[in-house]
């Protein structure tokens, strides 16, 4: 496992910010790659003095909005028929599915425009959020505010956890980091409820 993680380190060093960027670019578009796979082992990388905190932080920002624009304007362009087509022909590949973005889309419809900045919390719906904001026409600058909102708090957490598990590891910090993402997840799924009957009022 520690050769695994060694690994990775060794592939974003070299690709140094650059890496992040594509890493986080790719997680926040439609491809199965995982967040924490790139920007804990960049804030373990900050903690041995080969990157910095901010830079990577800046970097994760900057490549999850680059991925949600992906989604938002072919989802925009294209249309859901369209998107429909290509996610049952090709989706498989990508682990993607008409169920799971109808379940974005219900979140989106249900909770209004804030769910691209929520949802940038909640694995899954993080990915698939734009798609549906891009169905909806939502304003383009209000989608890249809340988004960038959403993922730079994502970004920034994800950072300090690599940072400060790789220079100071201890299970007290990992149960801490668990506590703190269950937290923010109901906290998410509250504040969207409550939106919700906003709404239907």
């Amino acid at each position: 496992m520690w050769d695994f993680i060694q690994a990775i380190l060794e592939v974003i060093h070299h690709l140094g910010y650059l890496g992040i960027f594509l890493g986080m670019t790719l997680e926040s578009s439609f491809f199965p790659f995982p967040s924490e796979a790139v920007l804990i082992p960049a804030g373990a990388l900050a903690s041995q003095g080969k990157m910095t905190i901010l830079s990577s932080f800046l970097a994760g920002t900057a490549g999850s909005l680059a991925g949600a624009f992906i989604n938002y304007f072919l989802a925009l362009f294209l249309g859901r028929k369209t998107i429909d087509y290509l996610v049952g022909k090709y989706g498989k590949f990508l682990f993607l599915n008409k169920e799971k973005l109808e379940k974005s889309d219900r979140y989106f419809n249900k909770h209004g425009e804030i769910t691209t900045f929520i949802g940038r919390l909640i694995p899954v719906i993080r990915q698939l959020i734009s798609l549906s904001a891009g169905f909806s026409k939502m304003n383009f600058w209000r989608f890249t505010l809340y988004t960038a909102l959403g993922a730079g708090i994502w970004s920034m957490i994800l950072v300090l956890v690599g940072y400060y598990f790789d220079s100071n590891f201890s299970w007290f910090a990992v149960i801490v980091f668990i506590i703190i993402f269950v937290l923010l997840i109901i906290f998410g799924y509250r504040f969207l409820n409550k939106q919700g009957k906003k709404h239907k009022v």
